[in-house]
């Protein structure tokens, strides 16, 4: 699973909506170009979840800061796994590029907020269908707040390893998320 795209505001060379510095420059070398999906941590996806990974994945290239910590210069690309417990994110110079470095989170700190997640999502797909429309917007409510829930403890785990924006962070989180994913 690869996907390419080119951020929009790094074209502008001002602040815009996806809180981008405003140095054009910057924000082309601090981003994420590439991102892919480790095959092997990967099920066959029902077509809305595949639709939630395309959707994560697009969003996150059109528009992301990404600043790993130390002598490095990007874009970069990234690649995502999980390895014994543990979240691996895989950082490349570039599209295609040579390794740079690896950073590994434990998801101890993620687990909890991930089932939460995923049970909140189940029981909102299941209202979609016949529930009355203030259950689907509390459950959507509810739905969104673990999600953002689960950027903030990711922004937390990537403290000090790689600085992100809120909104980048929310994208890394779907897609932590698709990859505990079990049939």
């Amino acid at each position: 699973m690869r996907m390419r795209a080119r951020c929009r505001c790094a074209w502008t060379g001002a602040a815009d909506s996806c809180g981008m510095a405003s140095d054009a420059n910057r924000a082309e070398s601090q981003r994420i170009v590439e991102i892919t999906l480790d095959e092997g941590s990967v099920v066959r996806w029902s077509p809305a979840i595949d639709h939630e990974r395309k959707v994560a994945i697009y969003d996150l290239l059109q528009c992301n800061r990404f600043a790993p910590v130390g002598d490095y210069r990007g874009p970069y690309g990234l690649h995502l796994s999980i390895e014994e417990n543990r979240v691996v994110f895989e950082i490349r110079a570039g599209a295609g590029g040579s390794v740079l470095g690896k950073v590994t989170l434990p998801t101890s700190g993620l687990r909890r907020v991930i089932k939460d997640y995923f049970t909140v999502c189940d029981s909102y797909f299941d209202a979609i269908k016949r529930a009355p429309p203030s259950r689907i917007e509390a459950l959507d409510m509810g739905r969104r707040a673990l999600h953002d829930e689960g950027a903030e403890r990711l922004r937390a785990e990537l403290g000090g390893k790689v600085d992100v924006d809120f909104d980048t962070a929310r994208r890394l989180f779907t897609l932590v998320c698709l990859l505990h994913v079990r049939g």
